[in-house]
């Protein structure tokens, strides 16, 4: 894939064999945190919390399916249109939801705009589909 080796390039990604274990796990992961930010009684907090990180399991699963790594989580959204062809508009909402949940981690400010919400929940459901078709991954 030319854009993703073009990142390799500059540094941004690292090629890396995929490894069937670890994305099998990851997609694991991402179910169970998904299912659980649905739980009715949550906090909206701890929802947003949940749902962006299946979002960013299943991204940086369907990144390792590929053959590359990054340890920066908004590029492996970024990646999103190249790895499974998720629209740009929907990978700018979970770079939104990124940048959200960094002023949470980082400087304490967690408002979770509840339509921004509903969005991320929505979206990593269709990204569940997208990476859970892909091919198996041999080995």
């Amino acid at each position: 894939m030319e854009a993703l080796d073009n990142l390799v390039k500059i540094r941004r990604l690292k090629a890396e064999p995929p490894d069937a274990r670890e994305f099998n796990g990851m997609l694991r992961a991402a179910e169970a945190k998904l299912k659980d930010a649905c739980i009715e009684g949550l906090s909206e907090d701890s929802q947003f919390s949940l749902a962006y990180s299946a979002a960013h399991a299943l991204s940086l699963a369907a990144l390792r399916w590929h053959g590359y790594r990054s340890e920066s989580r908004y590029i492996v959204f970024q990646c999103l249109q190249h790895t499974v062809g998720l629209p740009n508009a929907k990978w700018r909402v979970l770079d939104k939801c990124h940048s959200a949940r960094n002023l949470a981690e980082y400087e304490g400010h967690m408002d979770v705009n509840p339509q921004l919400l509903k969005e991320l929940i929505a979206i990593t459901r269709e990204l569940q589909v997208m990476v859970e078709k892909l091919a198996p991954i041999k080995g």
